[in-house]
């Protein structure tokens, strides 16, 4: 029913593909708009709403070093900084 359209971004003038699917899920959410923009600028766009996110900084549990966290630290839980959090989880 649905095919792949392709759109032109109203905010950088790059085309983007608005798959079928995506229409069938705009469908199904009773949308009637096609989007406006690509991927990266409706990104960009929810990022700057947002606004700046505070960041704290603590010493990483594991090596010792600097983590910037987007919370604040608490003395009963140990913080990791991104890499030992990325060697943990990954």
């Amino acid at each position: 029913m649905f095919e792949d359209k392709t759109l032109v971004c109203k905010d950088c003038g790059s085309e983007f593909v608005f798959t079928a699917g995506e229409q069938e899920f705009y469908a199904e959410k009773g949308f009637e708009n096609e989007p406006q923009r690509c991927k990266a600028c409706r990104s960009a766009r929810k990022a700057s709403s947002r606004g700046e996110r505070e960041m704290f900084t603590a010493v990483c549990a594991e090596c010792g070093g600097e983590a910037r966290v987007p919370f604040k630290p608490r003395e009963d839980r140990p913080v990791l900084c991104s890499e030992c959090f990325a060697k943990k989880n990954g």
